[in-house]
């Protein structure tokens, strides 16, 4: 059976959730706040690792202001209210994208919940906000070139966001959509990727299993045969 260390999720399907069940896209956001939280109880059931949850990407910014106000909102009261229980629980806390035009209120809270949970080994979630990879990619190459640090892919990896973190065995995509949406480009490269037809607010611990269990039953080749 395959070792699954990394589990990465594209959470798509907030919105038109929200739009479907609640005629508003921003209690579609509020309402995927559940599922993650079941999938972090069951990340830890499953004994992975490092989960990886793409929160806000880079092109998220084309939105419309309201919306994006009200995400970094409800993630300041998440963590607000939540990371207490994230150390308890042994859950690790890794911002990983730009961080620089987050308010100064929001910096903090990401701060400190980084600072609070920065010793716990159970496990260690990755948030990707205001993250995108062909810029993480760039921003990488123009900091080795700096340093003067070979351009090696050895190196490359040592030097993203991701480093000292195993690239993800497992990449999942709900809301029926089939793309990598300039999300975590370079670590994928042999990630095994299933797209869930439910948007993210259904997605549920049995779906979540389901996919797992597909994984740890599959022959991966990585190139050979």
């Amino acid at each position: 059976m395959n070792l699954l260390k990394h589990v990465a999720i594209i959470m798509d399907g907030n919105g038109r959730w929200g739009m479907k069940y609640k005629k508003s896209r921003n209690l579609g956001h509020k309402a995927g706040l559940n599922t993650v939280e079941k999938i972090i109880k069951e990340t830890i059931k499953n004994k992975i690792r490092f989960l990886t949850l793409f929160a806000f990407s880079t092109e998220n910014w084309k939105r419309p202001k309201k919306e994006i106000n009200f995400l970094f909102r409800i993630l300041e009261e998440f963590l607000t209210q939540k990371t207490i229980n994230l150390n308890a629980n042994g859950i690790k806390l890794k911002v990983i994208g730009n961080k620089s035009p987050f308010s100064k209120k929001l910096k903090k809270i990401l701060a400190n919940s980084e600072k609070i949970t920065n010793n716990n080994k159970k496990l260690q979630i990755n948030l990707a906000i205001n993250y995108g990879s062909k810029n993480e990619i760039i921003k990488t190459i123009g900091h080795m070139k700096k340093e003067k640090i070979s351009l090696t892919e050895k190196n490359i990896g040592k030097n993203l966001y991701t480093k000292n973190i195993p690239d993800p065995d497992l990449l999942i995509r709900t809301g029926n959509t089939k793309r990598l949406s300039n999300f975590l480009l370079w670590q994928l490269a042999y990630s095994e990727i299933y797209f869930e037809k439910k948007l993210w607010p259904d997605f549920t611990n049995k779906d979540y299993n389901k996919i797992l269990n597909n994984f740890r039953n599959l022959k991966r080749n990585f190139g050979a045969i």
